[in-house]
């Protein structure tokens, strides 16, 4: 009886490791795709928030720039 249940889990464990050797390829593709398409996203968004980030900090920019100038003329008319 033990011979018949251990010829059976040998049979199973060997349907087991066909069955993976046979999936292992479609999971291993499927994991890439999915990787690449969570990469994408992830660089869309981040790309995103920078641009946005960096126009704040743009016009931030600007609004200094402006400011200085402002001082300037407002200094070369006291000292004129």
């Amino acid at each position: 009886m033990s011979d018949a249940s251990s010829s059976g889990e040998d049979k199973s464990q060997d349907l087991k490791s066909r069955l993976k050797q046979f999936a292992q390829p479609i999971v291993d593709s499927l994991d890439s795709r999915l990787r690449d398409q969570v990469d994408s996203r992830v660089d869309e968004r981040v790309d995103h928030t920078l641009s946005a980030r960096l126009a704040v900090i743009e016009r931030a920019i600007a609004d200094l720039d402006r400011s200085v100038r402002d001082l300037e003329q407002r200094l070369n008319r006291t000292v004129d």
